[in-house]
C-alpha cells in the first residue's frame, strides 16, 4: 500500500533536519508557545492549494504514435478500422471514360514491392495520414515504367523550402545517411506528399490524432491512476496527522521510525490492504478522491467519445457506451463510410492520378468501387430496387446510373431484351 505522509502540514516544520535553518542564519527570536507553528501556516495551506499546469503529450509523430496508436485502446481500434476498411476498397482505373479491367497501375497497385502486398501498402499508407498527417511515396522506376512504389516515414521526411517559401526538395534521412529528392511541380516527379488540411502550416499536415490529444492524455491518464488507485487496494492517498493532547511535537527519531515503518511495512502492491495500527495520537486522514467522486466511468467514456470523434468513427462501432448518435448498428457503419473512408480513398485516388499522369498518361484516373464496400450494401440493395421497377429508362441509362460502361443499347430493361 503506497501511503503518503504529509508532515509540514500538521507538525511544526522546524522539527525536521530538512526545514533546519542555514548555519549563518542569526538565532531565531523568543516567541510564544506554537508561535512557529501558526507562522507556517498560511505558507503550508498555500503550497496545498497551489494549481500546477497541466502536463500534455506533443504533437510530434513518434509521441502521437506511442501513446495513440501504440498506447490507447480506443485511437488503436479507430486508425485501424479507418486503414482497414479504405484499403479494402477495390481500385477502378479510366481513360476518359473508358474503364479499364486491366492495367499495369492496377498491378502496381495490387503489389507496389515484393515485400508487402497492396491491401498491407495502402494500411500503412492510411495509418501515416491518420497519425501524422502526412505521407510520402517513392516510385522505383525501371526499365518499362515503374516497377514499385516505397512508403517513407513521416517524421525521417523533410521538406526543404526556397527563398520564395515553396518546397524545392525533399530530404529523407535513416540515420546518418540522407538523400534528396528534388520537386518539380511541372513535370509532377520527385516524392508524392499526401496530407491533410493543416492551417498553420505550408508544408505540413494536421493528424486528425492530434485534434484528439487531450482525450488521449486524459483517457491514457485515467488507466494509470486506475491502476495504482487497485494496486493501492482501492484506497485513495491520505496524510496522518499527529494531534497529541498535551500540544508536543514528534521527535526526529520518532519522525524517521514512522517513516521507515511506512515505507517498508505498507508501500508497494504486495502490501496493499494491510492494517495500520495507529498510536501516540496519529489520525489517517484521506486527501485523495475516490472513483466516484470524480464521476470516473463517464469522464473516461467522455474522452474515449472525444477520440472516436477526431478520427471521425463512430463511437458505437467501438462499443464507447451512452452514444446515441445513430439509430442503429447499420447506419452508424453507413455513415463511417460515407464521411470518413470515401472521403480519404478519393483524396488519395485524386494525388495518386496526377503523380502517375506523366508515366501511363495524362488521360488516367484512378478511381474506386465504394458499392464493394460491406457498410454500404443497404444502399446499394435499395438503388438496384428502385432502378428495376424504373420501366421508363432504358438498359444503358440504369448502367449508368449503377456506375456501368453502356453497351450501346437503345431500349429494353437489360441486355438480354433487345
Amino acid at each position: 500500500m503506497a501511503w503518503t505522509v504529509r508532515l509540514p502540514f500538521s507538525w511544526a516544520p522546524g522539527r525536521h533536519p530538512t526545514h533546519a535553518p542555514p548555519s549563518d542564519a542569526p538565532p531565531p527570536e523568543a516567541s510564544p508557545p506554537n508561535a512557529e507553528r501558526k507562522a507556517h501556516l498560511p505558507a503550508a495551506l498555500a503550497a496545498l492549494g497551489a494549481s500546477i499546469g497541466a502536463s500534455w503529450t506533443a504533437r510530434s509523430y513518434p509521441s502521437l504514435a506511442r501513446e495513440g496508436f501504440m498506447g490507447n485502446p480506443v485511437a488503436h481500434r479507430a486508425v485501424r478500422m479507418i486503414a482497414e476498411t479504405a484499403a479494402a476498397t477495390p481500385w477502378l482505373v479510366y481513360e476518359g471514360e473508358r474503364e479499364h479491367p486491366r492495367h499495369p497501375v492496377l498491378d502496381l497497385l495490387a503489389r507496389p514491392n515484393g515485400q508487402v502486398s497492396g491491401t498491407e501498402f495502402l494500411e500503412t499508407l492510411y495509418g501515416h495520414l491518420l497519425i501524422s498527417g502526412n505521407a510520402w511515396l517513392d516510385a522505383i522506376a525501371g526499365g518499362d515504367g515503374l516497377i514499385g512504389l516505397q512508403i517513407l516515414r513521416p517524421d525521417r521526411v523533410r521538406t526543404i523550402a526556397g527563398p520564395d517559401g515553396w518546397p524545392v526538395a525533399h530530404e529523407y534521412g535513416v540515420g546518418n545517411k540522407r538523400r534528396r529528392y528534388p520537386v518539380d511541380p511541372v513535370a509532377g516527379r520527385g516524392l508524392l506528399h499526401l496530407r491533410l488540411f493543416h492551417p498553420l502550416d505550408d508544408h505540413a499536415g494536421f493528424p486528425p490524432l492530434g485534434a484528439a490529444q487531450m482525450a488521449l492524455d486524459l483517457h491514457n491518464q485515467s488507466s494509470t491512476w486506475n491502476k495504482a488507485l487497485l494496486d493501492n487496494s482501492a484506497r485513495p492517498s491520505g496524510a496522518l496527522v499527529y494531534q497529541p493532547k498535551d500540544g508536543g511535537n514528534l521527535t526526529e527519531e520518532q519522525f524517521d521510525r514512522l517513516k521507515q515503518q511506512l515505507e517498508e511495512g505498507y508501500q508497494g502492491a504486495s502490501r496493499a490492504g494491510r492494517p495500520m495500527l495507529l498510536e501516540g495520537g496519529l489520525d489517517w486522514k484521506a486527501m485523495g478522491l475516490t472513483p466516484r467522486d470524480m464521476d470516473f466511468v463517464e469522464a473516461r467514456n467522455g474522452a474515449a467519445r472525444d477520440i472516436a470523434l477526431a478520427l471521425g468513427v463512430p463511437p458505437m462501432l467501438i462499443g464507447i457506451p451512452g452514444d446515441l448518435t445513430y439509430a442503429n448498428y447499420q447506419e452508424a457503419n453507413r455513415a463511417f463510410c460515407r464521411q470518413t473512408v470515401l472521403p480519404l480513398v478519393a483524396r488519395t485516388a485524386a494525388a495518386l492520378s496526377n503523380w502517375l499522369a506523366p508515366v501511363y498518361g495524362a488521360g488516367i484516373r484512378l478511381d474506386f468501387d465504394a458499392d464493394r464496400l460491406p457498410g454500404l450494401e443497404a444502399e446499394r440493395e435499395a438503388l438496384w430496387n428502385r432502378l428495376s421497377r424504373a420501366d421508363f429508362l432504358t438498359a444503358d441509362e440504369k448502367r449508368e446510373a449503377l456506375g456501368y460502361q453502356a453497351l450501346g443499347e437503345k431500349t429494353g430493361l437489360t441486355s438480354q431484351d433487345n
